[in-house]
């Protein structure tokens, strides 16, 4: 998929590919700019893809998804309640790279940010991410994604 930021600095893709419609949507309107989010999502995708379970359910307001290693399933909860499911290595790759994209997008242009606001906003989202969860996230070491630190 090929993101890119909409006139209100959301996240978009341009030309969905063929059946990943609902894919495209849960990942630019339920995580969009969110990095937090965007690390659990990374997390239960690696979790499922390794043949086990997520480590934490997924919890949405406008979104089921459901990641088993048999794939993942993801649905509207309102609207037309679209729903669609997708092998594993589907979401990994589309979750790849918006995480690309989103590590690449510039910050918004006077953002305040309570939690380490001298870090880029995604390394700030990953040290917040493993505070949370008590967890070392699984891409470390991975996506540009630093083994060690920051501090």
């Amino acid at each position: 998929m090929r993101f890119r930021m909409d006139d209100y600095y959301g996240p978009v893709v341009d030309a969905v590919p063929a059946g990943q419609e609902v894919l495209a949507a849960w990942i630019c309107t339920d995580i969009g700019r969110k990095f937090r989010v965007l690390l659990d999502a990374l997390a239960m995708v690696d979790d499922v893809r390794e043949g086990g379970a997520p480590f934490e359910l997924w919890d949405s307001e406008g979104w089921d998804v459901e990641f088993t290693p048999d794939g993942v399933t993801v649905q509207a909860v309102y609207g037309n309640r679209q729903r669609a499911a997708y092998s594993v290595d589907e979401v990994r790759i589309a979750l790849e790279d918006f995480w690309e994209f989103m590590a690449e997008t510039p910050e918004r242009a006077n953002a305040r940010r309570a939690f380490r606001p001298d870090l880029a906003e995604w390394q700030a989202g990953l040290l917040q991410w493993e505070q949370t969860w008590q967890l070392r996230h699984p891409y470390r070491g991975r996506l540009g994604i630093p083994a060690d630190g920051p501090a």
